[in-house]
């Protein structure tokens, strides 16, 4: 019976990963409404917080943000992050 976990347990692993996926679909949201900007640095942030979270909550309670070892997943989400935001932010939008 060892390999029993609580199904609270078993919840809440999965909970960094729905906060920044509902970031995430907020981000597309804004993108759908022809906000693109604000879509986009949404969508950047996203990853930042993701690499927060990343950096924050221990191996076992990562879930789905562990995909490599922490500094790689945290160098990863934050680079991207930044990234994303950056180049959305230096756009000139297409009618001015």
């Amino acid at each position: 019976m060892s390999d029993w976990i609580p199904d609270r347990y078993r919840l809440s692993v999965h909970v960094p990963f729905g906060l920044v996926c509902g970031i995430g679909l907020i981000g597309f949201l804004l993108v759908a409404l022809q906000h693109w900007r604000r879509g986009t640095v949404v969508l950047g942030l996203a990853l930042l917080v993701a690499a927060g979270l990343r950096a924050m909550i221990p191996y076992e309670r990562a879930g789905l943000l562990a995909i490599r070892s922490r500094v790689v997943d945290m160098l990863l989400y934050s680079g991207f992050g930044v990234v994303i935001i950056s180049i959305a932010m230096t756009i000139r939008g297409l009618f001015g």
